[in-house]
């Protein structure tokens, strides 16, 4: 069965990565989980961001790593957005968990280290999903390779999931030596013939990123993707027969 991720929350109507967009993929009951990005503020503390500069999404300038908390908070988010929404803040991945525990959702947490490393951002992550208790709802994943492996040495049941934006050769076979527990693959290189079976094959799932189309979300599940990540998870639930 496929399951139904919204990227960035339901970013395909509301300000990516917001609490408003969190919020709707419950009240539309449409999704499986949520798909969200992580990063470091200048203080250490874990805000949900996916672009490491401020200028596309916010009222801001410059590289998130710069600003404190309290910085942060100043801005708002979704001016990229047409429409009439309640003004919305960068969240804390805290702020999140505390709406989170309250919902069944699964939530697919992308470790925005590919630029910045954040030192230590692994070891923050994993005692906050240890002190809400929410181990079994939180997966993990990055395009930094690095970071899965040091995930999965400080929470060896974590289910990671490597992030790619190619079309690798021997795909199962990797993903099955670094111990994931999922591909995380740009759409293309997902409903490509083979790259699900071979996965399977290696007891590795399929997500697929970030499929918004409904002929190429039909073809994905044609194909046995595990999982859709879409900016539109209401497109997806009808393909699936589940609206």
């Amino acid at each position: 069965m496929t399951m139904i991720f919204a990227h960035r929350g339901f970013s395909g109507y509301y300000p990516e990565n917001t609490m408003l967009a969190f919020h709707k993929v419950a009240e539309e009951s449409c999704a499986d989980g949520i798909e969200l990005d992580i990063q470091l503020t200048k203080d250490g503390e874990i805000v949900i961001m996916h672009d490491e500069t401020l200028d596309r999404t916010t009222n801001g300038s410059g590289w998130l790593k710069d600003y404190t908390l309290t910085e942060l908070k100043m801005l708002s988010v979704g001016i990229n957005v047409k429409g009439f929404f309640p003004r919305q803040t960068i969240p804390t991945l805290r702020e999140y968990f505390d709406w989170l525990k309250t919902t069944q959702l699964i939530t697919n947490i992308e470790l925005k280290t590919g630029v910045f490393e954040y030192e230590g951002i692994e070891a923050k992550l994993v005692a906050l999903v240890k002190e809400y208790g929410l181990e079994e709802q939180v997966w993990y994943s990055s395009f930094n390779h690095h970071t899965i492996a040091r995930l999965r040495e400080l929470l060896p049941s974590a289910k990671c999931g490597l992030l790619m934006d190619t079309w690798l050769m021997n795909v199962g076979a990797y993903a099955a030596s670094q111990g994931a527990a999922t591909v995380n693959a740009c759409s293309f290189f997902a409903a490509k013939e083979g790259v699900a079976e071979d996965l399977h094959a290696h007891g590795v799932g399929l997500q697929a990123w970030t499929p918004n189309e409904v002929e190429l979300m039909q073809k994905l599940v044609d194909r046995g993707v595990d999982v859709l990540i879409t900016n539109f998870p209401d497109r997806a639930a009808k393909i699936l027969g589940r609206a």
